[in-house]
């Protein structure tokens, strides 16, 4: 197979390395932030609101990332993000020691700031791949959630209790990730993009790219995926423990989650090269309804874990074809363009469903069965529009622009 670029399978490496290990803090804090929330919060609605400022962070720092990394260099900007990693560990760590909800909010967000940039771990994998190797290389990259499936909740286990202060040992592992993580870029070599010439192809406006058929379905159905997702797996620690499990039980079920967002990367690619990125986003959508289904059947032990492991499989086909989807209908000229603006536009989604998760699963009803119940009936209309979007996509013509 031909791969591209000479350094391709070594940045591919290079970004696994960086999703196993940098991504584990994502786990870490979506299993603690929303328990922590709830202790540190005056209203029970509010619980999640530190899942929902990392995402808004994600969102609106989405953008400016992108145009640093194409006017300094992917390697720049995911050092910036391990910063911003680190400095929302170190600021929520604070939070815990005074107490302060508002303070642990400001840590949450600044977390966002590495959210956003490991959102282009994926983008950077297909930078230096050919058109061949380019599904393999992303899903491959996406692959390395599998090894922070198991560090991030395990070091929640060991940390979470470590200190008086519940947590406060969990803020501290993830400042250590991040300042050890971010070394890996060193390793990294993807060209800077070349400073356009006067005369060079500008490309399609924002409006002209958002308002190209492949790539507004490639929006809908990456948004309706991750936010889907984001909505349930927040609200899941609350359900757990409010549904007469532990800690303990609740950090399980993430995991399970989390290997499953992640082991399917090893094949998605190839699924993807033989039955094209429709078909494997259609069947992501299906299998989120199958795990809303689940969910909605009960709320014993092996409910959550088989609602939660279909709702990760259903990520990772959706969201890892509708990346792919995106990728092809886009020039290299209009990267920095089109990948800020799809994240800000995800991301976006994202920042709705985890501040609605809350609500849903707190305000909703008087037991956390009732608050379950209504976070997954919330995913319906949402797949009806992913779905209906994806059916228009597939029975109309597509005239493919040019590589």
């Amino acid at each position: 197979m031909e791969y591209g670029h000479p350094s391709a399978k070594r940045n591919v490496l290079v970004l696994v390395t960086a999703q196993a290990f940098l991504g584990a803090q994502m786990p870490m804090i979506f299993i603690i932030g929303g328990l922590a929330g709830q202790s540190l919060a005056s209203n029970v609605c509010l619980a999640t609101l530190p899942i929902s400022l990392i995402v808004l962070g994600s969102m609106l720092t989405a953008t400016p990332i992108s145009w640093f990394m194409q006017r300094f260099g992917r390697r720049a900007g995911f050092f910036v993000g391990a910063v911003g990693g680190a400095l929302g560990g170190a600021v929520g760590a604070y939070g815990l020691y005074l107490a302060s909800f508002p303070v642990f909010l400001a840590g949450s967000f600044l977390t966002g700031i590495y959210m956003s940039a490991q959102g282009f771990y994926r983008f950077a994998a297909a930078d230096t791949a050919s058109a061949s190797f380019r599904p393999k290389a992303i899903s491959y990259v996406m692959a390395g959630g599998l090894a922070s499936a198991i560090i991030g909740p395990q070091l929640v286990k060991v940390t979470a209790d470590a200190y008086v202060i519940p947590f406060l040992g969990t803020y501290f592992a993830v400042i250590a990730v991040n300042l050890v993580g971010a070394l890996v870029f060193l390793f990294l070599d993807i060209p800077k993009p070349p400073v356009p010439a006067e005369d060079a192809p500008r490309g399609r406006s924002r409006w002209e790219l958002i308002t190209t058929p492949r790539i507004a379905v490639a929006v809908i159905c990456a948004m309706v995926s991750y936010a889907l997702m984001n909505l349930v797996m927040t609200s899941t620690p609350l359900a757990v423990v409010g549904c007469g499990f532990d800690k303990s039980n609740a950090a399980d079920v993430v995991t399970g989650h989390v290997l499953a967002m992640f082991a399917p990367s090893f094949f998605t690619g190839h699924l993807i090269a033989r039955f094209g990125t429709e078909r494997v986003v259609a069947a992501g959508l299906l299998i989120l309804a199958g795990a809303g289904a689940v969910a909605l059947s009960g709320v014993e032990l092996g409910h959550f874990f088989v609602a939660l492991i279909l709702l990760g499989l259903g990520w990772n086909f959706g969201f890892i074809g509708a990346t792919t989807m995106l990728a092809e209908a886009h020039a290299p000229h209009e990267r920095g363009r089109m990948q800020g603006m799809n994240d800000l536009l995800v991301f976006g989604g994202v920042t709705l469903a985890s501040l609605s998760s809350g609500g849903l699963m707190n305000c909703s009803g008087g037991t956390a069965q009732q608050g379950w119940t209504a976070v997954n009936l919330a995913m319906v209309p949402f797949l009806v529009l992913a779905g209906a979007a994806l059916i228009w996509l597939v029975m109309r013509p597509d005239p493919r622009p040019a590589e």
